[in-house]
């Protein structure tokens, strides 16, 4: 079981994730970065939608800046809908 460091994220998101039950890479790479943002944002309401691009850019395991347009884009819909 890996950290959730070990996909480049930082201590405080560490600490966020497993406040909202996400503990391990794993459990992130499962839950997927929409269900890790809808946990975040119940919790901490100033979660914002580049956090969700941070997500999902660690789970593929590029740069946020290598997230695609599209993929960028559906995940802003699904920000804009919670």
């Amino acid at each position: 079981m890996a950290a959730v460091t070990s996909l480049g994220l930082g201590k405080t998101m560490e600490k966020k994730l497993h406040a909202v039950g996400i503990h391990t890479a794993e459990d992130l790479k499962a839950i997927g970065s929409k269900q890790a943002v809808f946990r975040l944002k119940e919790l901490y309401p100033n979660t914002c939608v580049v956090i969700l691009y941070h997500l999902e850019a660690a789970i593929q395991g590029v740069e946020i800046k290598r997230l695609d347009a599209v993929c960028k884009s559906e995940l802003k819909a699904f920000f804009q809908q919670l």
